[in-house]
């Protein structure tokens, strides 16, 4: 159930990082409070999750799912960078954010 609760942090956070560029585009109050909304969500969800699974552990793989989406979003919303570079570096944060989960 931790887990779960981690990977909703991690969605959570990736939304938010959807509306902090929603907001520097538009600047209006809606999303603002959308920022607001999911990031007290992607907290919250941590703090639950931090109470079985080890602080480090939690940490780890919420900035894992918070990086990993953000930069996929980008790449699939807002026309960023898919040089294979890229890719393959956001394969490695994957890939070690499951590591974490198989050796936790």
């Amino acid at each position: 159930m931790a887990w779960l609760v981690l990977v909703m942090a991690g969605l959570f956070e990736m939304l938010g990082v959807l509306f902090i560029n929603i907001y520097a585009k538009r600047n209006d109050i809606s999303s603002l409070i959308g920022l607001a909304l999911f990031f007290s969500l992607s907290f919250i969800c941590l703090s639950i999750a931090m109470n079985t699974i080890p602080m480090s552990t939690s940490y780890a793989v919420w900035t894992g799912i918070g990086a990993v989406g953000g930069a996929l979003l980008g790449i699939i919303f807002y026309g960023e960078s898919k040089e294979y570079k890229r890719i393959l570096f956001i394969g490695i944060i994957l890939a070690s954010t499951i590591g974490l989960k198989l050796i936790s």
